[in-house]
């Protein structure tokens, strides 16, 4: 990397990059569960996500990276947020911008232990110890706002079928914390 006047960064290139995946959770044995996905050199425990196939909408990219690097099947309860940050890729001086895109899901079939390559692990893991375990503080925050929703502590805004696109969901009723189906 090279500098300007003035000692600002000089790029070579910038690149907008983007990603989807989400906090899958469960009920188990009355405590909240989440799906972590884990590298073990150099040590990782991450959530799913990954980038958009061609053509692909964001939830569909989600659904599906979800899908392959857990090995369970998952449906979207509503989007927990968005996380935006930079890093520079030092093999080409790439400034890269990338965002994240969450959403709250719950599996609906499959069984880690049909994850993809990508990893060495993918687990079910009590949200106290996951916050815990996991590397990146964002994604940590994520974990703890859907913990939070499940709670009723916080609302989460579903999405209906105009907003799901082609990844459709059967929404829960009664859930604590997810709002009404009509706030599509």
């Amino acid at each position: 990397m090279t500098t300007e006047a003035g000692g600002k960064p000089r790029y070579a290139h910038y690149e907008r990059q983007t990603s989807a995946g989400g906090v899958v959770y469960r009920m188990q044995d009355g405590q909240v569960e989440v799906l972590l996905c884990c590298r073990k050199e150099p040590l990782l425990w991450a959530l799913p996500k990954g980038t958009p196939d061609q053509g692909e909408s964001i939830r569909e990219t989600a659904i599906r990276e979800v899908t392959e690097e857990t090995g369970v099947q998952v449906e979207i309860l509503g989007k927990l947020g968005s996380v935006r940050y930079f890093f520079t890729r030092i093999q080409d001086n790439t400034r890269c911008d990338k965002t994240v895109h969450h959403y709250l899901m719950r599996p609906t079939g499959g069984d880690p232990a049909y994850h993809d390559h990508e990893f060495d692990e993918a687990r079910w893991i009590p949200v106290e110890e996951a916050l815990k375990m996991m590397n990146h503080p964002n994604e940590a925050t994520m974990v703890q706002k859907a913990a939070d929703v499940l709670a009723g502590k916080i609302r989460l805004r579903r999405l209906g079928p105009r907003r799901l696109g082609r990844a459709q969901s059967n929404l829960p009723t009664g859930q604590a914390g997810l709002g009404g189906a009509n706030n599509g």
